[in-house]
């Protein structure tokens, strides 16, 4: 079958023809010659016939031009008009309509006949334009070296693979495309079609999960999973009885010290060292249902012997069984001050705790210090347990006092004299205000070369308590006198707290040089710059005392 062709033209001469549908002379002259004495007009033999199949393309409507015949090269002979088309065979072609591309040439040859697309046969890449699959009637195109271009000596454009002529296929899709359909199918199951489905043909149906399937499917699993759990714990049962444990809560008494770091397997181990419960097992499971158990305190515990694991935990998280006593000292306190009331809180010998002060190097005394304990029982809160030595508690004093210089970051050359300094800002002020004025004057007075005259040196001295002296007392030879000696004393005259060292590492501006308490009940305190000043003050502070019972 031939291509199609524009209006007024057959096959694909370009020669005009002469009147009557007969060649004309040039035409023929172009004609390649046949063998002698074979007629110039003899058809050419019947080439095979591609086999029938009436499903795809139906009977061919006549011979075509086998491939290798010289025939093959020659435009159809135009002497004869050609028939009528046949009427549409059934199947696929009852699928061709009239193309109403909006660029269909108005010249459209009426006759040309549409030819379905024939089953893709696979071939080398690259080598044919058409992917390979064979053209329908042996197109001869194929040896045409500008096929490649669709408008090449063609001046309407027409384009070689076109071959409906016009007509367009609906609904209807080669046997490539059915395969190629079929794999989208695959690929695309719950899609419903994808680019390469026939608009308006049928869809495969989609694939469903089972609901009911797949619920199955998670109730058997979860069932073998369940079983492998139950039957675990049951041979773990078989292979690991239950841990033995006492009942009730025990009798007589026991001394347990939980040791700081001590996990709750620590403390179950000590336990059944003691006795107090018969295996660690019980009491670590109960201890997993209170969070409260991770925060077991240090310390020594009153229980019992042979008590449940349940009632040990019990007991450990009752802060009434702990055996501890705390002492707090206060600041201001000095060193015969602090020892008396460590023995009086915790029933310590006096005697024990005066010992253990004598021996620095067993309390951790700083080289800084001297040898000298005063200022080093650092104010604070501390727990005395059963078994704590005398050199124990003092020495939690001392080591508390240089944590509190070291997070002040205090040079340790300069710790001394702010010890020094810082216990008369303590002795001498009631509030963090006035201890940064009195590290001020004692700063101003110590520049301008002045004796300190200060009542709470010269009482350190004396051994005595009170807020006043007298003239004996001022004449003390004591380094301790600062009435008599300028300068600071040798050392703190008691234990300051953490105010008062920050005070003198931050004195207030000022310029007093004189400073008076004029009503010990309220604290309340008077600086002065001058001498004048200062003894309007004292005036005030005598006033005090004579309203005072006795005065």
């Amino acid at each position: 079958m031939s291509n199609p062709t524009p209006p007024g033209r057959r096959g694909r001469h370009t020669a005009p023809e002469a009147p009557g549908g007969v060649p004309s002379a040039a035409w023929l002259a172009s004609m390649p010659s046949r063998p002698p004495g074979e007629d110039a007009w003899a058809p050419a033999p019947t080439p095979r016939r591609r086999r029938p199949d009436p499903g795809v393309t139906g009977p061919l409507p006549g011979p075509v031009a086998q491939a290798g015949d010289p025939a093959r090269q020659r435009p159809p002979h135009p002497s004869e008009p050609l028939p009528d088309l046949p009427p549409r065979p059934s199947g696929p072609w009852s699928k061709l309509s009239r193309r109403t591309d909006e660029h269909q040439d108005p010249h459209d040859d009426d006759a040309t006949v549409g030819v379905p697309e024939v089953p893709a046969v696979p071939g080398p890449v690259g080598t044919d334009p058409h992917g390979g699959r064979p053209h329908a009637g042996g197109d001869p195109h194929d040896n045409d070296p500008h096929h490649g271009d669709p408008h090449h000596g063609d001046p309407h454009g027409w384009d070689d693979e076109d071959a409906t002529g016009g007509l367009e296929v609906l609904g209807a899709s080669g046997g490539a495309d059915r395969g190629r359909d079929r794999h989208h199918d695959h690929l695309h199951d719950d899609l419903g079609g994808g680019p390469g489905d026939p608009p308006g043909g049928s869809v495969r149906p989609r694939r469903r999960r089972r609901p009911l399937a797949v619920l199955l499917t998670l109730l058997v699993l979860a069932g073998v999973i369940g079983g492998i759990v139950l039957g675990g714990r049951a041979l773990l049962g078989l292979v690991n009885p239950a841990s033995p444990d006492y009942t009730g809560q025990g009798s007589g008494a026991v001394e347990v010290r939980v040791d700081s770091g001590d996990t709750l397997s620590d403390i179950a181990r000590t336990l059944v060292a003691e006795d107090v419960i018969a295996s660690a097992g019980p009491f670590v499971e109960a201890a997993e249902t209170q969070p409260a158990a991770t925060g077991i305190q240090p310390g020594v515990y009153a229980l019992r012997s042979q008590m449940s694991g349940e009632a040990a935990l019990d007991l450990l998280l009752d802060p009434a069984a702990r055996q501890v006593t705390r002492v707090t000292v206060r600041e201001g306190l000095t060193v015969a001050a602090t020892l008396q009331l460590v023995a009086d809180e915790t029933g310590t010998p006096l005697a024990d705790l005066q010992a253990a002060a004598a021996d620095p190097a067993a309390l951790g005394l700083p080289a800084y210090a001297g040898g000298q304990l005063e200022g080093l029982l650092f104010p604070a809160t501390y727990e005395v347990e059963p078994g704590d030595t005398p050199a124990d508690v003092l020495g939690a004093m001392v080591a508390r006092a240089d944590q509190a210089l070291d997070g002040l970051q205090v040079p340790e050359a300069d710790r001394r004299t702010v010890l020094t300094k810082a216990s008369i800002v303590q002795a001498e002020a009631a509030s963090a205000e006035d201890m940064a004025r009195v590290a001020r004057v004692l700063e101003n007075r110590l520049a301008d070369g002045m004796a300190l005259q200060l009542d709470t040196t010269v009482n350190y001295a004396t051994g005595k308590s009170g807020i006043t002296t007298t003239p004996e007392d001022r004449a003390n030879p004591s380094p301790y006198n600062t009435y008599l000696y300028p300068g600071l004393p040798p050392g703190p005259i008691a234990n300051p707290g953490e105010q008062a060292i920050a005070a003198v590492l931050d004195p207030a501006e000022g310029d007093w040089r004189f400073f008076v308490v004029v009503d010990p009940d309220t604290g309340e305190t008077r600086f002065a710059r001058t001498a004048e000043e200062h003894q309007q003050n004292v005036l005030l502070f005598q006033q005090w005392l004579r309203e005072q019972p006795g005065g």
